[in-house]
């Protein structure tokens, strides 16, 4: 059968569907599960004869919806935060997975822009980070401490202040996604340059390594959290600009709904990473470098399994699709 009277004897039916997947047609728990066994059908013919098409990416996506709608109103799921994380976000990062690469590519490459910047200017760390911020960190770092800055403050002051500074920044960095990404790609520059430019910055003091074991004791998580709603912040903007077969409204309300759902996914990481900055980095010039090498590595695994290898893990476990 050629692909487009395919699409066309099937088209009625797959409108159905979306209208399920969407709440405009109310569909029980086995009605649902009936619809999904169909589209899997459809799913699997398509793949063998139109391996290519859009028509799978279409028919691959409907089917990943309907499956979380199905599990999502299951009566044995007792617990909706539990799979909230466990489940939805994980499948919805995988469906998103090129986004991510998106973010850490555009993000890692001006991180480098920032320290070719502070290398050849020696002006550019002070106009990113200002006169008073520099000749403090100089300061420190006469008297032995180069991350003393983190000390000031008490440490549950410091850990609300940071924790709400940091949400706020990572909300802008994904609500500004509006734009066609535009917006999400200029607030990903400004910390990826300065991240570049203050590590370099360290590093031409010849205290990089004690800048690193207590930067990143709370970086690990905050800068990956950052990569992660930039991501976010894409995939609202594509939405926008590439509806695809939808509609341009019911493809920004998909990529409005799943995206938020990944933003939303941040915040205990952005708590996490609060937290360790308030609590944590400012004693790590006092700590063995085995332990702040430990909490580095520790917190960097965790973020990296959720987001990097979990996804793939929960896939797995969904047959055909």
């Amino acid at each position: 059968m050629r692909e487009i009277a395919f699409i066309k004897i099937n088209k009625e039916k797959w409108l159905e569907f979306e209208q399920a997947i969407f709440g405009k047609a109310k569909k029980n728990p086995d009605e649902m599960a009936n619809l999904y066994i169909q589209l899997m059908n459809d799913l699997s013919y398509a793949q063998s004869y139109y391996p290519k098409s859009k028509t799978v990416v279409y028919l691959n996506y409907l089917a990943s919806q309907i499956y979380q709608k199905i599990y999502k109103t299951k009566r044995t799921e007792s617990n909706r935060l539990a799979y909230f994380f466990k489940t939805e976000v994980p499948l919805i990062v995988y469906d998103y997975r090129r986004y991510l690469v998106y973010a850490f590519v555009l993000f890692f490459a001006t991180v480098f822009l920032g320290v070719i910047s502070a290398r050849y200017d020696a002006d550019f760390v002070r106009l990113i980070l200002g006169d008073g911020y520099v000749n403090e960190t100089l300061e420190n770092i006469k008297a032995g401490n180069p991350v003393a800055i983190y000390k000031s403050g008490s440490n549950w002051g410091s850990f609300i202040g940071i924790t709400f500074n940091n949400l706020k920044v990572g909300m802008t960095c994904y609500l500004f996604g509006i734009f066609g990404g535009i917006g999400t790609f200029y607030i990903s520059l400004q910390n990826a340059i300065m991240l570049g430019s203050f590590q370099y910055f360290f590093l031409q003091q010849g205290v990089f390594w004690k800048s690193v074991r207590g930067i990143w004791i709370h970086g690990s998580m905050e800068i990956f959290g950052i990569v992660i709603e930039t991501a976010a912040g894409y995939i609202l903007g594509a939405s926008i600009l590439f509806p695809k077969t939808y509609s341009r409204m019911n493809s920004f309300k998909i990529g409005f709904k799943n995206s938020f759902k990944i933003f939303l996914s941040t915040v205990p990481f952005t708590i996490a990473a609060g937290f360790l900055e308030g609590f944590i980095t400012r004693y790590s010039i006092d700590m063995p470098n085995w332990l702040s090498s430990f909490i580095i590595l520790f917190t960097l695994a965790i973020i990296s399994f959720y987001y990097l290898i979990y996804p793939f893990i929960v896939h797995k476990k969904i047959p055909s699709i």
